[in-house]
């Protein structure tokens, strides 16, 4: 029987999203010949911690669902010991890469990651805490449906599954490495009230994620569809389409990779404090034409408090503003993977990490230039707001050399996290989750 990992990454309070996701598990091991993994990665202070394990206990028992609940503690001492067995010269790094001083979307994905190949898990579906299921009728629309009708098959075995196809039939023989849907709701990222207070600053900004070259009809195109998601139309009847996934129909927060075709071979960005670093395999499937199902099983996406405080506000816009130079980083990878094609794929149809390895090495070397310009562009912008946004204004300018670095060696690490994978991997599926008593450490 496979095992899936269904992963909660969290640093915020979720009783009520553990709860959920419970339900989805439990869901998936009533309708599917599965064993479930249900594992909480829980960065959050005692106190919320405490709260979390104390949802996981009401959790009724299942026979085929194992629970997982880790704090950092736990989580360091299992990088640890799978770092140490890698193999690697460098095991201090790739540790503080897997689980920095500091938020990384992608770290703690890449964590689920080598945590979901320990324990033998086939496939890892990610959700969020700071989204919910939607309903029907009384009835849960969970997204873990579709993404078992097809996951790691042949497309043209998952075709059955699905409502309609447009995949090319010289794609059928590859395995479906991905299935997603997006959100409905607030907007992905928390910039509704810059659109609010000013619509033409909001277009000048977002715009900045753009490559420098396009056009400005490209540019407004891009400003009307990002972070929107799927809009705010309910859910009323499933759709699933399988075909190369456009990367910006899916988000991380509804996500299920195949392991052995696209999460054991290559991992996200361990950026720290950078929105969007976990988008990357998303377009690495769509680039390299590996089949994906769309489904339109979408969460509700909502915001904590939290970031529009005056610290979280602070935080989340620097975010904001790291994802914004990372992009002239990423658009470089992108491009040179549009162009690799199949070619990032080996005779097994797996991702290449020494190619996308390869990739990121090379942006390294790119021109600042562009990402000088978006941080002037970016702080003009938020002068024109006025109150915090000027104020963040300066904070941006007090920091500029240090963006600037830090968006150009982020995509270094990656280089290196990537390179250092598949040992990385094949020593996680040899290392205990919990160390037995008297074993080396």
């Amino acid at each position: 029987m496979r095992s899936i990992c269904l992963t909660l990454p969290t640093n915020r309070h979720c009783p009520d999203t553990i709860t959920a996701l419970g339900a989805e598990a439990a869901y998936a091991a009533d309708h599917f010949d599965i064993d479930v993994h249900l594992l909480v990665l829980d960065s959050c202070p005692a106190e919320d911690r405490a709260a979390h394990a104390d949802a996981l206990r009401h959790l009724p028992d299942h026979p085929r669902i194992a629970v997982h609940h880790l704090d950092e503690a736990a989580q360091r001492d299992f990088l640890t010991r799978v770092t140490a067995h890698s193999g690697s010269t460098k095991p201090e790094l790739l540790l503080d890469l897997m689980l920095p001083d500091g938020l990384s979307y992608g770290a703690c994905t890449n964590r689920a990651f080598l945590i979901a190949a320990a324990l033998g898990c086939e496939s890892v579906h990610r959700r969020d805490s700071d989204s919910r299921y939607q309903s029907v009728a009384g009835r849960t629309v969970f997204p873990v449906h579709h993404e078992l009708l097809s996951l790691g098959e042949r497309a043209a075995d998952a075709a059955p599954h699905v409502t309609e196809s447009t995949l090319p039939t010289p794609l059928l023989e590859r395995r479906v490495a991905m299935v997603g849907s997006s959100f409905v709701g607030e907007l992905s990222v928390d910039i509704a009230r810059i659109r609010d207070a000013d619509p033409d600053v909001y277009r000048d900004v977002v715009s900045l994620w753009a490559p420098e070259h396009w056009s400005a009809e490209q540019k407004r195109e891009l400003v009307e569809e990002s972070f929107t998601g799927a809009g705010t139309e309910p859910f009323a009847a499933d759709h699933a389409l399988l075909t190369v996934v456009d990367p910006m129909r899916v988000d991380m927060c509804n996500i299920a990779f195949h392991g052995a075709t696209v999460a054991e071979r290559v991992p996200l960005p361990p950026a720290r404090d950078t929105i969007g670093s976990d988008y990357f395999l998303i377009h690495l499937v769509h680039d390299a034409r590996l089949p994906g199902v769309l489904h339109n099983r979408n969460i509700v996406n909502y915001y904590t408090g939290e970031r529009r405080t005056g610290p979280g506000f602070l935080a989340y816009q620097t975010r904001f503003a790291k994802f914004l130079l990372s992009m002239l980083y990423f658009h470089h990878v992108y491009d040179r993977m549009a162009e690799a094609g199949d070619t990032l794929l080996d005779e097994h149809g797996r991702a290449r990490p020494g190619a996308v390895a390869a990739l990121a090495r090379e942006s390294t070397g790119l021109d600042t230039g562009e990402n000088v310009r978006r941080l002037d562009a970016l702080a003009s912008a938020y002068r024109r707001l006025g109150g915090r946004y000027a104020d963040f204004a300066d904070h941006l300018a007090g920091r500029r050399e240090r963006l600037l670095d830090e968006a150009r060696d982020d995509m270094a690490d990656f280089a290196l996290l990537t390179e250092a994978w598949e040992a990385m991997v094949a020593a996680a599926k040899a290392t205990p989750l919990t160390p037995s008593a008297g074993q080396p450490r």
